[in-house]
């Protein structure tokens, strides 16, 4: 993964060796506890809104066929096709 300052995730991935794995490359875990977690770690909701709309931006090109099955073989013609994807759901 490439060098990144805090890492967003879901409940999901609401454990102790994955936070100490994340803290670990020296990025911030901003990770909501699950309900049932008797310590409860730092969580800011202002920062996972951001969350969404990187969820959203995956649904949006998950939408063209092309990308949600990978038609092409080549990695540098499907890199291609992401990106006239993200073009058209930009403009939209």
């Amino acid at each position: 993964m490439p060098d990144a300052r805090i890492l967003h995730a879901d409940k999901g991935y609401d454990s102790n060796a994955i936070r100490r794995q994340v803290e670990a490359n020296g990025t911030m875990p901003n990770i909501p506890p699950k309900v049932n977690r008797r310590w409860k770690s730092t969580f800011s909701r202002v920062l996972y809104r951001n969350r969404n709309a990187i969820e959203r931006m995956f649904c949006r090109l998950k939408d063209f066929r092309r990308i949600a099955t990978r038609y092409d073989r080549l990695a540098v013609n499907f890199l291609a096709a992401v990106h006239i994807a993200a073009t058209v759901c930009y403009r939209l």
